[in-house]
């Protein structure tokens, strides 16, 4: 018998459900299924609190939960098991969840690789690529044995590492925690985490506090803990239930900021700070910064800095450059010139600008995805749903376009305070030309265009496709332009500064993408843009009310990329985003 143990299970479960009937043929089950998992990966353990609340009729009011998916909860959490799955299992015994986190394994082909060579888990598939024997899978080749390959070896490298937009609910959760533990002064997260990078290995935090042992014994007890590597009087290491590693230490008030500084920089910045320590007479560690003791001396350096960062970076002539910055580039020549970039502040996005309905592939209608976008404090949001060349989405024709149109007007009036954008993802098509008319598209609000196909086009190919779409007088943003998926998808292949050049002449803006899993545009891009003078716009593309969470993961990327606030499209009011694209339609 399967165990089951709790959100994330039935999240693996209803994702294998997903697989299982696509790979039958069976209709409609695989998307129900699909939004399901996603449901439960959004929602983590608030389903069982629902469940407890109101049982299944509860449970079906939540976004992507229908009758049958709500009954399998409910068996889930009264009897430990999903009896209909202990079935599947025992007919199909593969580790579909594990298989399908490479790009490229699909429903039907983890079928066939059961099928032709009992392939049932990732050693098997490693095996089998080790002998050569996918190419003698009907319809497979060389190639796409080759193709398997890569993406097994992008996800083993991601390996050990967790996305930020995973990672960092997780430790801002332990953080509240530990703070409300009796004599906790301070509680914070350095490290990766710190600097929000996106992806994260391990969480190193750091307390003061009246009473260590206290501490120690709280965090080793929380219920995000899986095993204890050590615990000490002032240090404790342990494994996460999400199989990250985390790292407690207690140090005292008066070298908290010392010990901050020093845990938040990459080794880089570290070694760089140091070294111009070292020339102005100072030496820096996780103590504090000391005067260099005169040469011969046995004396101790004076200690001249430590309670703060800003002290330690004040003493050192320069300005405190923010953790995302810290990364060993040219942040500290910039500290030390005092131009340093007014970073966009989080909570600056004031609508989102790509967000799917269950008009396609989201899971929740536009209502409702309008109304909890106001309720994180949003003013607009753009309805964005992808187009007819992604058939197996149901993406929309020009006809279903227009009426979708008419159910936004419908529900502006309705709406207070709140406005709901006409908006498309268009897809391009192979040879840069786009799945709607531009009679179509000229009747919207917000149009974005995106790649959903031909991922290996050369590339010369894929920047005169972009070229293309980009000229197109009624495109407003280029969506996920890299089309990556961290772990899963390589990005296409395109020359950056000519689709730059193209999107500055066109007053084209880029995305950033604030999905965990893509993180598209990277920081290095999105500092690309700024310097060529192109706008940025910070989007979910959020496919359930869950998603439109993410924006703060956006805004991380867009400060790791030195955007300001005037950087950014979407930190601009409803009206004046408007104005603003209606000024850049004439000007076409």
């Amino acid at each position: 018998m399967t165990k089951i143990r709790n959100a994330q299970e039935l999240e693996k479960i209803f994702l294998e459900y997903a697989y299982y009937y696509a790979a039958q043929g069976v209709p409609f089950k695989p998307r129900a299924y699909e939004l399901a998992s996603e449901a439960m990966s959004a929602l983590g353990n608030e389903v069982k609190e629902v469940w407890v609340q109101g049982g299944i009729k509860e449970l079906k009011n939540l976004p992507g939960i229908g009758q049958s998916t709500a009954e399998k909860i409910d068996e889930y959490f009264r009897t430990g098991k999903v009896a209909e799955y202990e079935k599947i299992k025992k007919e199909f015994p593969v580790d579909i969840w594990g298989l399908s986190r490479i790009e490229g394994l699909g429903p039907k082909h983890i079928a066939e690789l059961y099928q032709h060579l009992k392939v049932k888990n990732m050693a098997d598939l490693k095996a089998a690529l080790k002998a050569h024997k996918l190419q003698t899978i009907p319809r497979w080749g060389e190639k796409s044995e080759e193709k398997i390959l890569r993406s097994l070896s992008m996800l083993e490298q991601s390996a050990g590492r967790k996305l930020l937009g995973y990672a960092l609910p997780l430790a801002e959760d332990i953080v509240e925690r530990i703070s409300q533990v009796k004599g906790v002064k301070r509680c914070v997260y350095a490290g990766s985490l710190r600097r929000r990078q996106e992806t994260i290995g391990d969480v190193d935090l750091f307390a003061t506090t009246s009473n260590p042992p206290a501490v120690m014994d709280a965090f080793v007890k929380m219920p995000q803990v899986a095993s204890v590597h050590e615990q000490g009087r002032t240090r404790a290491s342990v494994r996460l239930t999400n199989g990250m590693d985390a790292d407690l230490r207690v140090v005292p008030d008066k070298v908290f900021g010392a010990t901050l500084q020093y845990f938040t920089g990459n080794k880089r910045h570290n070694v760089l700070l140091r070294q111009y320590a070292l020339s102005k007479g100072y030496t820096l560690s996780e103590y504090g910064l000391f005067r260099l003791a005169k040469k011969g001396s046995k004396k101790k350096g004076e200690l001249v800095a430590c309670e703060t960062e800003e002290e330690i970076y004040e003493r050192l002539g320069m300005d405190t450059p923010p953790p995302e910055l810290r990364v060993g580039e040219d942040e500290i020549e910039a500290a030390l010139k005092h131009q340093l970039p007014n970073l966009i502040p989080y909570g600056s996005v004031k609508g989102d600008l790509q967000v799917q309905s269950d008009w396609t592939d989201g899971s929740a209608s536009i209502e409702d995805m309008a109304r909890a976008t106001q309720a994180l404090g949003l003013s607009y949001m753009a309805v964005t749903d992808h187009t007819k060349a992604l058939a197996f989405l149901g993406g929309l024709n020009d006809s279903k376009v227009i009426k979708q149109g008419k159910e936004i007007d419908r529900l502006n009036k309705k709406l207070h305070g709140f406005k709901i954008l006409k908006g498309t993802e268009c897809d391009i098509k192979k040879d840069g030309t786009l799945d709607l008319t531009d009679k179509t598209l000229a009747k919207l609000d917000w149009v974005g265009v995106s790649v959903h196909s031909s991922f290996k086009l050369s590339r010369a190919e894929q920047t005169a496709r972009l070229l293309k779409a980009l000229a197109n007088p009624n495109v407003d943003c280029l969506f996920h332009p890299t089309c990556r998926i961290i772990g899963k998808r390589e990005p296409i292949d395109f020359d950056l500064d000519e689709i730059l050049a193209a999107a500055k002449k066109y007053q084209v803006a880029l995305e950033i993408d604030a999905f965990p899993d893509r993180s598209d545009l990277r920081d290095v891009h999105v500092r690309a843009a700024i310097r060529a003078g192109v706008k940025i716009v910070i989007d979910t593309d959020a496919h359930s009310p869950e998603h439109l969470k993410f924006i703060p993961l956006g805004e991380a990327i867009a400060r790791r990329g030195w955007a300001t606030k005037a950087d950014v499209l979407n930190t601009k009011s409803v009206s004046d985003l408007l104005a603003y694209l209606a000024k850049k339609k004439k000007m076409r």
